[in-house]
């Protein structure tokens, strides 16, 4: 299964290493989308290292084949996980910007999306991001966090990135009902760990290509 994890200039960025590197072990295949604020606070480096993807960085930067990269990304998405998200990130998703790479692949995407938000206390409590997390909710969108606790700038109150195994837990747990949700009957539904794949002869990982099992000894056979 294929995550796209979105990571945005918050202090709380260097935990998107632990993210990424928790949900490789859940076999997930990881493309990581870095914002320009977020390489102030964790390299392309340590997050290609942990991910084994490129990391996608400009929109502008992708020569490595006609097809946009972007666009690429948005299609073969299963869920799409933005995480530190912050108030910036939150209110371009709202209003349906699309002036990088990840808001251009979260506008294009027609995976799941699950924002982790992250930041100071009075901005995630200010009324225009609580009125753009409700936009975003009436859109289907999921929202994991914030946590209260001390915060990077000082305060102490809500505001915290959620814990990293809660946040690889719900993702996982997302990504699967989707897949069991979409399956249709003679479908069948292959489970390693906390994930799922709709699986064909052979297996294999792809939610879109449904094929049909010819051992149902292998699979378990959606009804």
């Amino acid at each position: 299964m294929t995550i796209v994890l979105g990571v945005t200039a918050s202090i709380a960025a260097y935990r998107s290493a632990d993210i990424a590197s928790k949900l490789r072990k859940e076999a997930c295949n990881i493309h990581v989308v870095l914002t320009k604020g977020a390489a102030q606070f964790i390299t392309p480096l340590t997050l290609q290292t942990l991910s084994r993807n490129p990391v996608t960085t400009d929109l502008f930067a992708e020569t490595a084949d006609w097809h946009p990269g972007h666009i690429d990304l948005a299609d073969r998405a299963d869920l799409l996980l933005v995480a530190p998200a912050t108030a910036d990130i939150i209110a371009k998703l709202a209003l349906g910007l699309a002036d990088d790479a990840l808001t251009a692949i979260a506008l294009a995407t027609r995976a799941p999306i699950l924002i982790a938000p992250a930041m100071n206390g009075k901005m995630w409590l200010h009324p225009a991001t609580q009125n753009n997390v409700t936009v975003l909710r009436s859109r289907g969108i999921d929202f994991i966090g914030p946590e209260e606790g001390m915060l990077a700038c000082g305060y102490e109150g809500i505001g915290r990135l959620w814990p990293v195994d809660e946040i690889v837990a719900k993702s996982t747990v997302r990504m699967r009902s989707q897949i069991e949700l979409a399956a249709r009957p003679g479908d069948c539904v292959f489970r390693l760990g906390s994930v799922s794949w709709l699986v064909g002869v052979p297996f294999m990982a792809v939610l879109r290509d449904r094929r049909r099992c010819s051992s149902a000894g292998e699979a378990k056979i959606k009804k």
